[in-house]
């Protein structure tokens, strides 16, 4: 019964009352088979083969015909809904003034689903634009005949435009808890807060009274010093160590493969994050085309500043399909990449979220890998990180290093974590995620500049696992100093946020976590931070000794100083080494091949990266927020006047030749002391 107690007409009469609207009759008529879909649209003059055709199409996908045909081709969605609006003799209304859109509670849901939406005017009555789908147009037909007076308040629109106006009107709210959510809701999660009042104490007093023992008794302090960064530095190299001789004994297992799923794909949304990024735009657009997975399944989400006009153009100059939206931010801080993400997370219609950087190339089949992969794990599984690997290996010294780098944690360390169940710091990109998980423990940190490690981790402590792909994501190493610091820069201060973030209760992190996990944090991203910043002074206490050596004999020298002394040695030579075995282990043949004896440059990456980490401690106390763009250029096009880009520029720089020739003095020196009387006397005397 309706709501004033009379039973709602009969499609018998409601034919009676449309007789004087000769096109509508036929929608009703449509409206009585089985298939109410295919009538209408066949009624709407669209051909019965083609619809027939969609109809197969529509029940594999597990979609509306209506979908796969404006996901075909066939027709532009303009031209679909001005012919329904003719059909029902009803404005059209092209573009929404957003200012007629009032921002009210729930009107983000018409981001996921565009339906309809309350237009206001100053001088004059309401309107309600709609978006009318084909199976319910008998019985909007229906409604327009019992109610005709409301035919003056309605006009049709489409999807795109009603989006357009929603992202618009409801843009200030959007971008503002984009911003703070994470923060007002739980604030001991967010980065936004660089260190607590407890963590300054506890820091200002431990350096305080450290530096005091030292100046009282630095005889007893200087040697304990010693020790425990000598440890401390092993036992960062120790994680990687064990993922070394996991690699080898993995490479016996052949891996399981998901097994084919037999029902309908869900939709999967696909967000990128681009700015100033114009000349990437051609191969960005072609690289998501290639995905293997249904176009009306899709929902492709360029992300990009409203003030990058450049970028912006060159979207609008691809003509993108149905299926690609370009989600336009509003300028607010902190301008990260982030809190763009977080903007348009609230109109993700997927079930499975993708997140790619605008240099990616993923490959085809990566999407259905995860999709197979979630529906074959259990509600824990929240994420699953793609191997990331570099095309260019063979460009320069950077990015055969860069490659080995990417080789040995994706292809090594975080597989070895999978398996464990063990936290895992994600890469910034080829992250697949359920978006119900991904919204409900808050999303991405906007405060933290690396926002991927920051949110595996925090995953991990509210109960939910990571795990690893095989379908890989390429990608170009940068080739230039200038670059590469920049962005190592930007990875070390977003880990100490991180690091900071994880550590202002550790108590309750521990329980959240479990002790093992913890331990592995610990040793995860405070040990590549530990590592890099300490790793000069390592070096030093290994020449250090080394000059010892040459003129002190081996008996003379106490049980400590040469346990130090080997300790230091196999400090540095172990850094050394577990980077390459892991990164080359990691590799194929051909990458091998490319990279060539590139790999004797890794002393120079390790103080490479030292000098980004301490750039990076000062840079979280002067500039927390700052995030450094990477700028990326097509794959093997080398971008015009960039000489620090040719092969082989990299070794030929004067700071790089300088520091070539002190470690050749170094080598020089050591191999000196081989010929030595000295060093014979005091082999014979040991």
């Amino acid at each position: 019964m309706s709501e004033t107690g009379e039973y709602p007409p009969t499609m018998a009469d409601l034919r009676k009352r449309v007789l004087a609207h000769r096109g509508w009759l036929h929608i009703l008529e449509a409206g009585q088979g089985e298939d109410t879909e295919a009538s209408v649209l066949v009624t709407l003059g669209f051909s019965a083969s083609r619809i027939a055709a969609l109809a197969a199409e529509a029940a594999s996908n597990g979609t509306t015909i209506e979908t796969e045909l404006l996901h075909s081709g066939a027709t532009t969605e303009d031209a679909y809904y001005r012919a329904v609006a003719r059909f029902f003799r009803l404005p059209f209304m092209e573009r929404i003034d957003p200012q007629t859109v009032v921002d009210l509670d729930g009107l983000d849901t018409q981001l996921v689903q565009p339906l309809q939406v309350r237009l206001t005017y100053p001088n004059r009555a309401p309107q309600i634009a709609m978006v009318p789908r084909a199976e319910k147009l008998p019985e909007f037909a229906a409604f327009l005949a019992r109610k005709p007076a409301l035919r003056d308040g309605l006009v049709i629109t489409t999807p795109s435009a009603l989006r357009a106006a929603v992202w618009e009107a409801g843009s200030a709210r959007r971008v503002r808890r984009a911003a703070t959510d994470l923060f007002d809701m739980q604030p001991h999660l967010s980065a936004r807060i660089i260190t607590t009042g407890t963590q300054g104490l506890v820091a200002g007093s431990m350096l305080t009274a450290l530096a005091a023992i030292c100046i009282a008794m630095p005889a007893i302090l200087l040697p304990l010093l010693h020790i425990t960064i000598t440890l401390l530095y092993f036992a960062c190299l120790a994680l990687r160590m064990v993922a070394l001789v996991e690699q080898r004994r993995q490479r016996r297992r052949a891996p399981a493969l998901p097994q084919p799923v037999e029902e309908p794909l869900p939709v999967y949304s696909v967000m990128v994050a681009i700015y100033r990024e114009a000349d990437m735009v051609p191969q960005l657009v072609a690289s998501l085309q290639r995905l293997e997975w249904p176009r009306s399944r899709l929902d492709i989400k360029i992300v990009c500043e409203r003030d990058d006009a450049e970028t912006l153009a060159a979207l609008d100059a691809q003509k993108l399909p149905p299926h690609f939206e370009v989600v336009k931010v509003p300028p607010y801080h902190p301008r990260t990449k982030p809190k763009a993400l977080a903007y348009a997370l609230a109109a993700a219609r997927g079930e499975f979220l993708a997140i790619y950087d605008a240099e990616d190339r993923p490959h085809p089949g990566q999407l259905m890998e995860a999709y197979r992969r979630f529906r074959s794990s259990g509600p824990e599984l929240a994420c699953l990180q793609a191997p990331l690997i570099i095309s260019n290996v063979d460009e320069n010294h950077i990015s055969a290093l860069f490659a080995m780098e990417y080789a040995a944690l994706f292809r090594g360390l975080l597989p070895m974590l999978s398996r464990y169940r063990m936290p895992l710091p994600l890469g910034g990109t080829s992250n697949h995620f359920r978006t119900a998980v991904l919204r409900r423990v808050g999303g991405w940190d906007p405060f933290n500049v690396t926002e991927d490690a920051d949110l595996g981790l925090r995953l991990y402590r509210l109960g939910y696992r990571s795990e690893t792909l095989r379908c890989q994501t390429l990608e170009e190493a940068p080739v230039s100093r200038a670059v590469w610091i920049g962005q190592r820069t930007r990875w070390f201060k977003g880990w100490l946020q991180t690091w900071l973030v994880m550590t202002r209760n550790p108590l309750l992190t521990a329980r959240q976590m479990g002790w093992r996990a913890m331990l592995v944090f610990h040793l995860l991203i405070g040990g590549m931070l530990f590592s890099a910043l300490l790793h000069p002074l390592i070096l030093v206490l290994f020449i250090k000794a080394l000059l010892l050596l040459a003129h002190t004999p081996l008996a003379e020298m106490g049980m400590l100083t040469l346990g130090l002394m080997l300790m230091d040695g196999l400090n540095v030579i172990a850094s050394y080494l577990v980077f390459l075995g892991l990164g080359m282990g990691s590799m194929i043949g051909l990458e091998k091949l490319k990279v060539g004896r590139r790999w004797i440059a890794v002393p120079m990456h390790w103080m490479m990266s030292s000098y980004a980490a301490w750039r990076a401690v000062n840079e979280l106390r002067t500039n927390p927020f700052f995030w450094k763009k990477t700028p990326h250029r097509p794959a093997r096009t080398a971008r015009a006047g960039e000489a620090s880009a040719a092969p082989g520029e990299w070794m030929r720089s004067t700071s790089v030749q300088r520091l070539r020739k002190a470690l050749r003095q170094a080598l020089r020196f050591m191999l000196s002391l081989l010929n030595q009387e000295r060093w014979r006397g005091a082999l014979r005397r040991t």
